[in-house]
């Protein structure tokens, strides 16, 4: 059901079902489409309340109707992630679009989500289906292994999925308050098994200028 039509430009085929995508990404679409703003990303009342009190805010339409339906999101590139009962972690800046019978739900992130810039709380999309993620250039989809643990940018980190834990390390030490530090002074690290997607620009974070 979700295609690429170019790299910024998702394509959703409906045919009388739905989805759920960030409030005004529409950007064309043929057939009969109906559009309807839902509350706490799409998670009702009680989603509303938890998004608040988190931080993790997502303004979410619903789109249901016969055609293709076009979304995009100030052009920021567009990747694919297939989910068959697993759970995607992502910043809500950066879901533009799920089936609608995927759940939606936010989650605690600790440290790394301070390092990161984008608090203390994330996004999570779990059950059997499709999301588009949005990044700023390409994002790649990394692989983690149980040999094979990955480190990132906190400032380049924009999803995860598969059983995997996370880490916070510092870098930071004397030389560092005297300004003699390595410019890479946080990372995150990722242990198990799954996939993280990275993007190839650093947003501003607390550690970026360490």
């Amino acid at each position: 059901m979700f295609r690429l039509q170019g790299s910024k430009t998702l394509a959703v085929d409906l045919t009388g079902d739905a989805v759920k995508a960030k409030n005004g990404s529409m950007v064309a679409y043929d057939g009969r489409m109906a559009f309807k703003k839902m509350t706490g990303g799409g998670e009702g009342l009680r989603g509303m309340v938890t998004r608040r009190l988190t931080g993790e805010q997502m303004a979410v339409m619903e789109v249901k109707g016969e055609g293709t339906c076009y979304f995009a999101d100030r052009a920021s590139d567009i990747s694919l992630v297939s989910l068959r009962g697993e759970k995607l972690h992502v910043e809500a800046s950066n879901l533009l679009c799920t089936e609608a019978g995927l759940r939606t739900g936010t989650t605690f992130t600790g440290l790394r989500g301070g390092g990161s810039g984008n608090g203390l709380f994330t996004t999570t999309v779990e059950g059997t289906g499709q999301a588009a993620i949005m990044s700023d250039g390409s994002a790649v989809a990394l692989r983690v292994s149980a040999q094979y643990p990955l480190f990132v940018d906190p400032g380049a980190y924009i999803a995860h999925q598969g059983s995997l834990q996370q880490h916070l390390q510092s870098g930071v030490n004397f030389r560092t308050l005297m300004g003699e530090g390595s410019g890479e002074s946080f990372q995150i690290r990722f242990e198990g098994e799954g996939l993280v997607y990275v993007q190839p620009s650093e947003r501003n974070t607390i550690g970026g200028d360490l």
